[in-house]
């Protein structure tokens, strides 16, 4: 269920008609009255819904809502917010997608830009395991590219001088080839990272590979939202 402060974050978003007023029926428990619904929109500041048909607009949302002793969300309404990345969202998961879209801005590589858009996306709808596994993959990629672009020569001299069998990288595909744990060991190395950022990047990938695999792992909004805060001070920020 929604809170009041959530809902004052999507109703100024650009959402359909119906998409709002489900919304609002989301922050109930039970069913309530078009004026009720009128009521909640104008304390969250949104007027716009003092104009609008609400019966009528409910009454064509396809089962959406339905009209008992008032309108309630049915599952199918959950659904449909799930699908747009509204549903039960909750503030910290608002503000890390809202912090995250701000760096996206600013990526030009396509492939990096994929990776984190995806984790956005499964970040807002709830898939917090997939959001934890394509965030990790972004800044994964972003690491590659940065030592790809900038300590190629070094990088090769010490994975060399740590594994005799180590094949000198040509591309960020050859880097990708190492482990993502001697990878971090090799780039706190040549001071790419320091060591206290290895640790919490370990603790990351540790997650990652928690929610990467079957398993019973759950995790919640705060964990997903601190692994992708934690990529975003450290590596979407730095390089």
């Amino acid at each position: 269920m929604l809170t009041s402060d959530e809902l004052k974050e999507w109703l100024h978003k650009d959402l359909g008609k119906i998409d709002k007023v489900l919304l609002v029926l989301a922050t109930q428990e039970h069913p309530v009255s078009v004026s009720k619904i009128r009521q909640i929109a104008d304390a969250a500041g949104f007027r716009a819904m003092r104009k609008w048909n609400i019966s009528a607009t409910l009454s064509g949302s396809k089962g959406k809502a339905i009209l008992t002793t008032g309108w309630e969300l049915t599952e199918a309404g959950r659904d449909h917010l799930r699908s747009v990345g509204v549903a039960a969202i909750s503030s910290t998961a608002i503000q890390v997608a809202v912090d995250l879209r701000s760096k996206l801005a600013k990526i030009t590589d396509e492939q990096t830009r994929n990776f984190i858009e995806e984790a956005i996306k499964c970040h807002e709808a709830g898939l917090y395991r997939s959001a934890i596994v394509m965030s990790w993959l972004g800044a994964v990629d972003i690491l590659q590219k940065h030592v790809h672009q900038n300590h190629l020569d070094a990088f090769n001299a010490e994975a060399g001088r740590v594994n005799g069998k180590w094949k000198p990288a040509k591309s960020q595909d050859d880097i990708g080839k190492m482990g993502d744990v001697e990878f971090l060991d090799r780039i706190e190395t040549l001071s790419i990272i320091g060591k206290n950022v290895k640790a919490e990047l370990k603790k990351c990938l540790e997650l990652r590979n928690g929610c990467g695999h079957p398993n019973s792992l759950k995790v919640s909004v705060n964990k997903s939202a601190a692994q992708i805060e934690t990529l975003l001070q450290n590596v979407f920020e730095r390089f």
